[in-house]
């Protein structure tokens, strides 16, 4: 049993926002060795919040079927459906993560605006 699409998201939001260690990338990238294809690997070697949203969403879509192609009475349904669950809040927290990083730009490019209203500059 594997959480890929949630040490993919890690290893991309490490990169995206230049935080974490090397030990702890370096122990990502040994869960998710013979993972690394398609959106998995899309999503661990994202280095923006657009590209990790972008590949994030084909990573639960692939879960998604997954998911659908099951047997409930597989040993593994309920853990890929506890996946399918933890990776669509990843998914909404990743998107209120990028709505407040737009938010803080704009609130810097108002206070711009407001910096030159307050004192104009000659041109």
């Amino acid at each position: 049993m594997s959480c890929d699409e949630l040490e993919a998201l890690r290893l991309g939001v490490m990169t995206a926002l230049g935080i974490g260690d090397e030990s702890t990338r370096e122990h990502a990238r040994k869960e998710l060795e013979g993972s690394m294809e398609g959106p998995i690997e899309a999503l661990a070697n994202a280095e923006t919040l657009p590209e990790i949203e972008r590949h994030l969403d084909a990573a639960l879509v692939d879960l998604e079927a997954e998911v659908a192609a099951m047997d409930p009475d597989d040993p593994e349904y309920d853990y890929t459906r506890g996946r399918l669950v933890a990776v669509r809040d990843a998914e909404r927290a990743i998107h209120r993560l990028t709505e407040q990083a737009e938010s803080v730009l704009e609130g810097f490019g108002e206070a711009h605006h407001h910096l030159h209203e307050a004192f104009p500059v000659d041109e």
